[in-house]
């Protein structure tokens, strides 16, 4: 297998590095990175096409792209890595649950590989305010899902979503469970400023489904969702 590693956060996002990390870790691999330069969080889908895209290789099998998580698939599909087999993006500074994924450019990263019959894994992990963030702990559990997902069959236009709780330190591991999106809204609460309005909704006590991502992650274990972009 021939992996792309790319992310939404940009290439010196400590994220990216901790998803090599845990490739390493799984399967003695450092894959391919193509990711943006710069910082390209809630970008959804958006792609380039009305400029030119400047690709600076940093080292070898590295490559910074002054564009969006998606031009780095197509990118790296096309003409930096073709042989490519897999994409993995991530791991993401922030949940990308249920709602989450239409926005994410995370998630758009390997959405966009699915389009392209390549299969991948968006990573991502929730942060609780006031709590510090591991990167290490986050590496060891992305190589866990790694081994299990690298071991299922993904069919032609399906992708998998994972999710990682931020647990407080020395807790035990958290278990793997495979759920669905949750299908409630995101927070849409505004704050009024004289004729401005100020989003002000609160992540954490969004609205959830039973047993679905959300409630999975938020509730201390590793949410895996398989996402299928059309009728197989």
């Amino acid at each position: 297998m021939v992996f792309v590693l790319t992310n939404d956060d940009g290439i010196e996002a400590p994220g990216l590095w901790a998803l090599q990390a845990a490739l390493e870790l799984a399967l003695g691999d450092a894959g391919v990175v193509v990711a943006p330069q710069a910082h390209h969080s809630g970008c959804s889908h958006q792609v380039t096409s009305n400029r030119p895209i400047q690709v600076v290789q940093r080292a070898a099998g590295e490559y910074a792209i002054a564009g969006t998580p998606a031009d780095c698939t197509r990118l790296a599909l096309r003409h930096l890595c073709p042989e490519a087999t897999f994409v993995l993006s991530g791991i993401n500074a922030g949940g990308n649950l249920g709602a989450d994924v239409y926005v994410s450019g995370t998630v758009a990263a390997v959405r966009e590989a699915a389009l392209n019959r390549v299969p991948g894994i968006a990573f991502s992990q929730f942060m609780q305010r006031g709590r510090s963030l591991d990167w290490d702990t986050a590496t060891r559990l992305t190589a866990r899902v790694l081994d299990a997902l690298l071991a299922l069959p993904c069919k032609p236009g399906t992708f998998w979503n994972v999710n990682l709780p931020h647990l407080p330190p020395d807790s035990p591991d958290p278990d793997l469970v495979f759920c669905g999106l949750c299908t409630q809204p995101l927070p849409n609460e505004f704050r009024i400023e004289g004729d401005s309005y100020l989003y002000s909704g609160d992540y954490p006590t969004r609205a959830r489904d039973s047993g679905a991502d959300v409630e999975v992650c938020f509730g201390g274990n590793i949410a895996i969702t398989k996402i299928q972009l059309w009728d197989l």
